[in-house]
């Protein structure tokens, strides 16, 4: 089964061109006010576009 895509991911997770970075909203602890975080959904990373272009 596939990797879910988190509201924050660009794209799903190993999708040439992109990488993981450490989430904003929660500075990758996965929690925000103690309970997931919605941007990385608990994981503490998000997958982002790299490169330019």
């Amino acid at each position: 089964m596939a990797d879910p895509i988190n509201p924050g991911d660009d794209a799903a997770p190993g999708t040439p061109g992109t990488g993981e970075d450490v989430c904003r909203r929660c500075n990758g602890s996965g929690q925000i006010d103690g309970g997931e975080c919605p941007i990385c959904g608990g994981t503490g990373t998000v997958i982002e576009g790299i490169g330019g272009g």
